[in-house]
């Protein structure tokens, strides 16, 4: 609260205090409005406006909105875009909680250096970590190669690449890191003496694990999903380099609008649907959260 001095000409105000949480809220505030209100209210305006012979006009409506529910294309487009989040969150769920495990339950002493390897990925650009699936996964990459070399194809495999499998498994990789993370810190905080209450108790250790650990790390598991399932479901790099005709996704769509089809009032409409989306999520992993706090 701000102190108030009482002086023979009245209450006095102690302005320091205004200046102290203005200095320590101001930059935040500053940052948010500018780089998240202004940007989101800007989007969510020209979501209601529409474009007439490539001009933009300033007509309220709802037309955009109608668009995409009623198009059978663009409803394919966010199905589309949620299954292959989806796959990308239970796989990188899977594969990230089976490293974070290993790393801080079978590795004592090389814990610290397994940690820092997968730290590593992130400081590569997404855009290369993407690409290199593209090599990997191409008709002369290394799978194709190695299966010719072995002698178990003719020819090279046209179904690795250019499709949902390969943006999913390229997804899939450099997600794996957000979820392994927060899933180590959790099981870090685990007390030993816990898990070995439970052995002393009789119980097997698959039963500790469903009943004691998965339980305890539902702090870690919780973000790192929501983490995997917004950036991949929004995801414009991966589909764009290895997606084809069934690795479209909404993303591209709305680069497309705000680009060559010169619809920004289109683009923005689907872009709000692609938030609401998220924010439903969000909200979903948050009342999971709730019921394990």
């Amino acid at each position: 609260m701000a102190h108030i001095e009482v002086s023979p000409r009245g209450p006095a105000i102690d302005w320091s205090w205004y200046l102290r949480l203005a200095a320590f809220l101001g930059p935040a505030a500053l940052y948010s409005a500018v780089f998240i209100v202004v940007p989101y209210a800007n989007l969510l305006i020209y979501s209601f406006w529409k474009t007439e012979n490539y001009v933009i006009v300033r007509d309220f409506n709802v037309q955009n909105f109608a668009r995409v529910a009623e198009s059978p294309v663009y409803l394919s487009v966010i199905a589309n875009s949620l299954l292959v989040a989806s796959i990308v969150t239970v796989c990188a769920v899977i594969f990230g909680y089976a490293l974070a495990f290993y790393v801080a339950f079978f590795t004592a002493r090389r814990r610290r250096f397994l940690y820092f390897l997968m730290v590593i990925p992130l400081w590569t650009s997404f855009l290369l970590r993407a690409f290199i699936w593209r090599l990997i996964l191409g008709r002369e990459g290394v799978i194709n190669s190695s299966l010719a070399w072995l002698g178990l194809t003719d020819e090279p495999l046209s179904i690795l690449l250019f499709n949902r499998f390969s943006v999913c498994v390229a997804l899939t990789y450099v997600f794996i890191p957000f979820v392994a993370i927060p899933v180590y810190a959790a099981l870090e905080k685990i007390p030993p003496a816990t898990l070995e209450a439970s052995m002393d108790l009789g119980a097997s250790p698959f039963y500790t694990l469903r009943r004691i650990i998965l339980p305890l790390s539902l702090p870690g598991i919780i973000p790192g999903a929501i983490f995997t399932f917004c950036l991949s479901f929004g995801d414009f790099v991966a589909p764009s380099l290895l997606g084809g005709p069934s690795g479209i996704m909404v993303s591209s769509v709305i680069i497309n609008q705000f680009g060559s089809a010169f619809d920004w009032p289109f683009g923005s409409a689907l872009a709000i649907v692609v938030i609401a989306v998220v924010g439903v999520a969000v909200a979903l992993a948050r009342l999971l959260e709730r019921q394990y706090e």
